[in-house]
Order: structure tokens, then C-alpha cells, then sequence
């Protein structure tokens, strides 16, 4: 079977303007992760770990469970809110 021809594909000029813009995000994507970022992600999935463990602890005593009584069984979707969040937070980590 014949092979067929390559083609040279033409090579745009590169401005300077768009070869800096180029350097810099490839510079941010170099940077990593903001400094905040693993801190407030642990500390979400930790806290949100700990209120439900509270919640299953004290949610046999009469007057509902702590950490928000008033709240009885909606104490458990903020403690897997939490926990979410602090997951969401992962995908954004390099």
C-alpha cells in the first residue's frame, strides 16, 4: 500500500505579547498549591469527622445531641457537609 505524502503545517508568528502570557501561566501552573489549600482541606474533613463521631456519641441522651441539640438529625448533614467540602477541595490540589 502506498504511503501518503506528509504535510508541513504552517508555523503562526508568536507575538511577544502571547509568548509572556504563555511564560506566565506556565509559571502559575508550576507554582503548586496555595498555601491555604491543604490546611483548610484537612481541617474541614477532620472537623467534619469529629462533629459526626460527637453527634453519634451524645445522640442518646434525652435532650437530642450535641454540638447543635436543636438541630437533632441535621446535625448529621452538616458533619457530611463538612466532610464534602473538604473532598471538593481535593480535586483542586496538584
Amino acid at each position: 500500500m502506498p504511503e501518503s505524502k506528509s504535510r508541513k503545517k504552517k508555523v503562526a508568528p508568536v507575538s511577544p505579547a502571547a509568548a509572556e502570557r504563555a511564560a506566565k501561566a506556565a509559571q502559575a501552573a508550576k507554582a503548586g498549591n496555595p498555601v491555604w489549600l491543604v490546611p483548610v482541606m484537612l481541617s474541614l474533613m477532620i472537623l467534619g469527622l469529629v462533629w459526626l463521631v460527637v453527634f453519634y456519641i451524645t445522640s442518646s441522651r434525652a435532650g437530642g445531641g450535641f454540638p447543635i441539640p436543636p438541630l437533632h438529625q441535621w446535625n448529621l448533614l452538616i458533619g457530611f457537609a463538612l466532610i464534602i467540602s473538604g473532598f471538593v477541595l481535593t480535586t483542586r490540589w496538584k
